[in-house]
């Protein structure tokens, strides 16, 4: 293994710099960590406290990267499974009296099998299906756990904490007090990576299970069968998740369905250092990320950023992981089925602009006390078509929409009195430096890492900028509504045209892009990066500027957001947002403006059902999830379906991706012209 990390290491330039800066930051976390305890048997105390965490992290994304290598899908409902399983533990534990033993053995041995078999038949419909729809899928499938648990465990109000499985019995190290339970997180690691080592390297099944994901027909030719390979992992991948949620469920104090799956989440900073392929590196970084963690306390500076940063460590793990990977090969098309939606020239998209706004001002009249439904089901469609461009247009995927707006959200309030034409401009032009920053990985990863690159991001900035003292860190941030040239849209009403000629303009500025040569460009690019930079095309001058216009969109809808309640705060962006905007997005129509619309209406429904029946929005966030892998094989989402009723015409329909993976030889198809409907 040594050898094969050296030769890494000389093949490929980033991962070398990676392993040296690295090497010289570990050093110095030691030292400083070490000065910062005051004595040994402290030190010691921080280290015991970082290497069980790390052993979770390594449970964890031990499962990740077995469910990875031989199925060769990224489960991102990974850390929600251990979510559900610790809340079944609990049930069975606490609430049943049963010992913790046999409710270990129930939720491990009988509960996780039943979702890992789950979750593969769900998977094995998408088999072949691009990593980006795979991708949403899983989150789909994430939210739709979150939102049982929250429905089944949290709706009653009531706090459930689960016992140490030892209770308080803890020994001395070296003069430090460790849990017993801490040790059982080190026994179990090792087993589970040694156990996890012998099956993918020295049994006949493990063997099949690793050549499977490379070619499940030949791997059948040689009498591995494929859908019992599939099982097993994901079975064995579902347990590893449920083992690292039931283990972590004691230390977690409330249990909480969105907290106890970003823990689990954070394991995959872990998963991949190990590129999601080496059982000994992953659990190498999470043993590194735990003492991170650990020493974070005592180690780093005492000043507000790096208070912060203690809590996103996670985050800032998996971003300069990922940065140290080698570069994304360019990718060539790969076919999938998908109406291809026709771009209405100018003159309809004016037009039909024209009449939207009218009918969002009629809509408004009557909406009564829903109108600020109807406001925030517009912002919603205004941010939604940032993703529209980025995502739909040209295939770069992006977990980062709601950093942008937040941002422009705290432009507005803070430039030129929070209600002028000047603070909508300001919100725009702050996001697009920061839009800049997350298009830089996008020069080198695709796919699932930039996705993951992007959703680092997102909890970076939700811990160190939208935290910060300066911005949303001492509360709430006063916003007002635009009052342009004595036309006041302070009132509800007025509000909600805005909203609408907000939406309208946008709405045509994307659609005038794609139709013009950048758009082409675009659609180039999605389909076969290779194929553009074949042809001399500027891929990296691309990718920057359509995250910039991406990023200045969801600004520009943080200012309107701003406005509808008249505060924003921190909460209104938590990293979650993210996942929940892409879904939506994907939900309503990822590559349509109507689609964008529909999305955000939706997106809208939560807070109302929130408002109105806080008990049942679990099963919304359930039943929306749900819908979305319904529609996991129509990119086109709820728009598509329309379309496809609207559409009596005969030709065949388009085969063109919407993320693009690798293949070689794409056949030519001929498009069919579905308009998008809305404007």
């Amino acid at each position: 293994m040594l050898s094969d990390l050296i030769g890494r290491l000389r093949a490929d330039r980033h991962t070398a710099i990676g392993a040296v800066v690295g090497a010289l930051a570990t050093i110095l976390l030691l030292a400083r960590a070490y000065d910062g305890a005051g004595s040994f048997a402290s030190f010691i105390q921080f280290s015991l406290i970082g290497i069980s965490a790390g052993c979770v992290f390594a449970v964890a994304a031990s499962g990740l990267v077995l469910t990875y290598t031989t199925t060769g899908v990224f489960n991102f409902a990974h850390g929600a499974v251990g979510m559900i399983a610790a809340f079944v533990y609990h049930q069975i534990n606490v609430e049943g009296g049963v010992p913790a033993p046999i409710a270990m053995l129930l939720v491990i041995g009988l509960f996780a099998p039943i979702v890992g078999l789950g979750l593969e038949r769900i998977m094995r419909s998408f088999r072949n299906a691009s990593p980006g729809t795979t991708l949403t899928v899983t989150i789909g499938l994430t939210i739709l756990l979150i939102g049982v648990a929250q429905y089944l465990y949290q709706s009653d109000g009531q706090q459930r904490t689960t016992p140490y499985l030892f209770g308080d019995r803890a020994v001395s190290i070296v003069g430090a007090r460790i849990r017993w339970d801490e040790l059982a997180f080190l026994v179990v690691a090792v087993v589970v990576a040694i156990a996890l080592r012998y099956l993918l390297k020295s049994t006949r099944t493990g063997v099949a299970m690793r050549a499977v994901v490379d070619n499940a027909d030949l791997a059948g030719l040689t009498g591995a069968p494929p859908l019992t390979i599939a099982r097993t992992s994901w079975v064995l991948g579902s347990m590893l998740a449920a083992l690292a949620g039931v283990l972590y469920a004691p230390t977690a104090g409330a249990l909480d369905a969105i907290n106890l799956t970003f823990f689990v989440l954070a394991a995959y900073g872990a998963a991949v250092f190990g590129r999601l392929k080496s059982l000994t590196l992953t659990f190498l970084g999470a043993i590194m990320l735990g003492l991170v963690q650990g020493y974070a306390p005592i180690a780093f500076p005492h000043t507000e950023v790096w208070n912060h940063l203690q809590v996103g460590v996670p985050g800032v793990f998996l971003f300069f992981v990922l940065l140290a990977l080698p570069d994304a090969k360019l990718s060539v098309g790969r076919l999938v089925g998908r109406d291809a939606p026709a771009v209405p020239g100018l003159r309809k998209t004016v037009t039909r602009a024209v009449v939207f706004v009218p009918m969002v001002a009629l809509l408004a009249s009557v909406a009564g006390d829903n109108l600020i439904d109807l406001n925030r089901a517009l912002i919603y469609g205004t941010l939604l078509l940032s993703l529209v461009l980025l995502t739909g247009y040209s295939g770069q995927i992006s977990l980062a929409q709601y950093v942008f707006f937040g941002l422009g959200a705290f432009a507005m309030g803070k430039v030129a009195g929070g209600d002028s034409l000047l603070g909508m401009g300001a919100a725009a032009a702050i996001a697009v430096p920061f839009g800049v920053v997350i298009a830089l990985p996008a020069l080198r990863l695709q796919g699932l890492y930039l996705a993951l690159v992007t959703f680092a991001l997102a909890q970076v900035s939700r811990d160190v900028i939208f935290q910060d003292s300066r911005i949303y860190g001492r509360g709430s941030v006063s916003i007002g509504r635009l009052d342009l040239f004595g036309i006041d849209f302070h009132g509800d009403r007025a509000f909600s045209v805005l909203c609408a000629i907000v939406f309208a303009a946008v709405a045509i500025g994307v659609l005038t892009l794609r139709r013009g040569p950048f758009g082409r460009r675009l659609a180039a690019m999605r389909d076969s990066q290779a194929a553009c930079a074949t042809l001399g095309l500027d891929v990296r001058r691309t990718k920057l500027t359509v995250f910039a216009i991406s990023s200045a969109i969801a600004g520009l809808a943080g200012a309107l957001y701003g406005g509808l309640g008249f505060t924003a705060s921190q909460l209104d962006f938590e990293p979650l947002y993210n996942v929940l905007l892409f879904l939506f997005a994907f939900v309503g129509g990822i590559t349509t403006i109507t689609g964008a619309l529909l999305g955000g209406v939706l997106f809208a429904l939560l807070p109302l059902v929130q408002s109105q029946k806080p008990e049942l929005a679990g099963l919304v966030f359930a039943v929306i999830a749900a819908v979305a892998v319904a529609l996991g094989k129509q990119p086109n989402g709820m728009a598509g379906l329309l379309f496809a009723k609207w559409s009596n015409r005969s030709r065949p329909a388009a085969r063109v991706p919407i993320i693009p993976e690798a293949v070689s030889n794409p056949a030519p198809a001929a498009p069919r012209e579905v308009t998008d409907a809305l404007i």
